[in-house]
């Protein structure tokens, strides 16, 4: 997997992969330590390397690390290198999925809408709309489609 960082962007994957690599021993430093060589000179990313940079970033992201230590800017940054791993992409598609299924509520009329808390940090939302019913479901993997009815 090619992942072409430049600037900013290379700077916080960098830096975030450096402070894990720190403090890890053995095999999982060499993975870490390859990724900063493959990052650092443009060459394309193993499987594992890709998986391991979006592990880092995701964490990051969500733990507020980055927008804390590298400000907006970073946080920005980091989001344009995770849009581009695996784990980044895969959310992209299952948003473009329930937006198309969505997209076949248009022009109907809202009849309900509810959110339910299936457990911490996970939701569905449900809509019915003529005669339609949608169930979308919101937790940390994404938005995906959890139901459809008629």
């Amino acid at each position: 997997m090619i992942v072409s960082l430049k600037g900013e962007e290379r700077e916080v994957a960098l830096a975030e992969v450096e402070a894990v690599s720190a403090s890890a021993q053995g095999e999982y430093r060499a993975l870490l330590d390859s990724t900063v060589t493959a990052v650092t000179s443009g060459q394309e990313l193993s499987e594992y390397q890709a998986q391991e940079l979006d592990r880092i970033v995701s964490l990051g992201l969500q733990t507020g690390r980055i927008r804390a230590l590298y400000g907006p800017a970073g946080e920005q940054a980091a989001l344009r290198t995770y849009r581009r791993l695996p784990g980044g992409r895969e959310v992209a598609a299952s948003a473009a999925a329930v937006n198309e299924a969505l997209g076949s509520l248009e022009g109907r009329s809202l009849d309900q809408i509810s959110i339910t808390a299936i457990g911490p940090g996970v939701f569905s939302v449900s809509l019915v709309a003529g005669g339609a019913e949608l169930t979308v479901r919101l937790d940390g993997s994404g938005a995906r489609l959890a139901s459809v009815g008629v």
